[in-house]
């Protein structure tokens, strides 16, 4: 396993921290490799309840090391690339994200899957693939677009310009501008603060949202249908429990 990718499982949160900064963060195959690893052992070892996304240096990640990417291009479904951005696009785990500094290519459109984006005003955000001649990733050509309007996302994409945090949090790319010194601090608290709920309700949450466009009376229905089913379980029984008794509910014993 490389060095310039480093995880760690704390408190329910596996961080996943991108470290090469000698090159900006820059993304090689082997590190794409071990990220959809991680992303794919969150969502079956029971002890991780959250990712969370950072960098190293006060750098997120200027994208893809363009050396390798030539040497090492996509050939398919389960190159390390893809596989990273399936993991990303299909998994059920929450995911928060730090950003600092340059976040290139994959570094900003990753940000659309996650559920929490924090950023400090002086991060740098770019998604270049028509200045390479190539085209947008990771579903952001319609995740873009559903954030922040057709016309911004093509701004955006068309002219591959970089944008500050400002920019990216009126673009709905991020949610929260922190200090530097607090960006790390902020974003382990929220995600510290998803992995103390009830985690299948939560993953559940997350199917629903992440569910195509359908019908209002098609998503009730779901709804509702999810909710009869929940409302039964142990997580459920543990938090109503936890409010009568006017305690904090523990769902870690629901681990596995």
């Amino acid at each position: 396993m490389t060095d310039h990718v480093l995880c760690d499982l704390d408190q329910g949160v596996l961080t996943i921290r991108i470290n090469r900064i000698d090159k900006k963060n820059a993304l090689t195959t082997e590190m794409y490799g071990v990220m959809a690893d991680a992303i794919e052992r969150a969502g079956t070892d029971g002890a991780i309840r959250v990712v969370l996304f950072t960098g190293t240096g006060g750098v997120f990640t200027a994208g893809n090391d363009l050396v390798d990417f030539l040497q090492n291009p996509p050939s398919g479904p389960q190159s390390p690339v893809y596989r990273f951005i399936n993991g990303l696009l299909n998994t059920d785990v929450p995911i928060v994200a730090a950003v600092d500094g340059f976040a290139v290519g994959i570094g900003t459109t990753m940000l659309l899957h996650c559920e929490q984006v924090f950023a400090t005003a002086r991060a740098t955000f770019s998604m270049p693939f028509i200045n390479l001649g190539i085209l947008p990733e990771a579903g952001s050509s319609m995740l873009l677009a559903e954030n922040c309007g057709y016309q911004k996302a093509a701004e955006l994409l068309m002219l591959g310009e970089s944008f500050n945090g400002r920019e990216a949090l009126q673009a709905g790319i991020v949610a929260h501008l922190v200090e530097p010194e607090e960006l790390l601090e902020n974003a382990l608290e929220t995600a510290r603060k998803l992995a103390a709920k009830p985690r299948d309700a939560l993953r559940a949450t997350k199917r629903l949202m992440r569910r195509p466009k359908e019908s209002l009376d098609e998503r009730v229905q779901r709804e509702n249908e999810l909710f009869l089913k929940f409302l039964s379980s142990p997580e459920a029984r543990e938090a109503m429990a936890a409010f009568l008794e006017k305690r904090k509910p523990d769902f870690k014993q629901f681990q596995g």
